[in-house]
């Protein structure tokens, strides 16, 4: 099987690494040349848009930041659906409105192509695991046709629905897990002013009524927890900028809608804050040090 990836950030590259096989040809693009020269050396090959050779690609998958960079990719300046085979597998695992997967959708059937939009949830760590959950919208058959390829890089292939259903789920779970973060924070915050040890409490409130995937997962405590990166001075995870980003996609599907979310309102304007103050290139749980300040009301 040939393979195209486009998009080596935090997610992209350890989703390909797992793609890169004897048996398999993986194509890799990125603007920063030194994920590119990372992923040949780990086997696999320089993707140039102006050669054809990787066009015979089966499949081809994108992860990428924005929606922007979606439309540029497959139907914008960089054209990538035009000189695709009929029944080519497109992929689209980024975060974007649903909207930009219907449009994806739309183009890729005009061209008889297939595709499914699959965000993915698991973080960083799910990727370089490989136990990511892929969140698929599309139909039943798309699904079956990319489910080897999705599991080689996650654990679960869910189908949400058809084209489109997948960044509903996603921009859904990202509003919940952004509110799950600020709770989980804010409650941390209050104990530790009142003299408690924020490992202590993060293990009561584990095994109490207010567990959930943060205090198992993700503690926005520093020293907690190792593999979280509030443990790494909050780099190489998921970014205040992209959770602000997926905020404000979920804001304006409910808007479209008219459907009211007040916590993930609220939830946006605390990460619009906290990125103002200059933290848009940590991890989400990074949010803990605007919580923590004592004059916050």
């Amino acid at each position: 099987m040939q393979i195209a990836f486009f998009g080596l950030g935090h997610m992209g590259a350890p989703m390909a690494t797992h793609l890169i096989d004897p048996a398999h040809t993986v194509w890799v693009y990125d603007l920063d040349a030194e994920k590119v020269e990372s992923l040949i050396g780990q086997g696999a090959r320089r993707l140039d848009l102006d050669d054809q050779a990787w066009r015979s690609a089966a499949v081809v998958i994108s992860m990428l930041p924005h929606g922007a960079a979606v439309e540029q990719l497959y139907w914008g300046s960089m054209h990538v659906l035009d000189g695709l085979a009929p029944g080519t597998l497109i992929l689209d695992c980024s975060t974007v409105a649903p909207s930009t997967s219907r449009m994806l959708h739309a183009q890729v059937q005009e061209r008889d192509m297939i595709c499914l939009d699959a965000p993915v949830s698991g973080g960083v760590g799910g990727a370089q695991a490989a136990t990511l959950s892929f969140l698929c919208g599309g139909s039943v058959e798309a699904v079956q046709a990319a489910r080897p390829v999705l599991e080689r890089m996650g654990q679960h292939v869910l189908h949400a629905g058809p084209a489109g259903a997948g960044s509903v789920a996603k921009i859904c779970n990202n509003m919940l897990l952004a509110i799950q973060m600020i709770g989980t924070a804010e409650a941390l915050a209050l104990g530790v002013a009142q003299g408690l040890d924020p490992a202590v409490l993060s293990e009561l409130m584990r095994n109490s009524s207010g567990n959930n995937w943060v205090l198992d997962r993700y503690n926005p405590w520093p020293g907690i927890m190792s593999s979280a990166p509030a443990s790494r001075d909050y780099q190489g995870g998921f970014s205040v900028q992209l959770m602000h980003k997926d905020l404000g996609l979920a804001q304006n599907a409910a808007a479209q809608v008219q459907q009211g979310v007040p916590l993930g309102a609220l939830a946006l304007q605390l990460y619009a804050l906290h990125q103002s103050c200059g933290y848009s290139q940590e991890d989400f749980s990074s949010i803990i040090k605007l919580l923590k300040a004592r004059n916050l009301s």
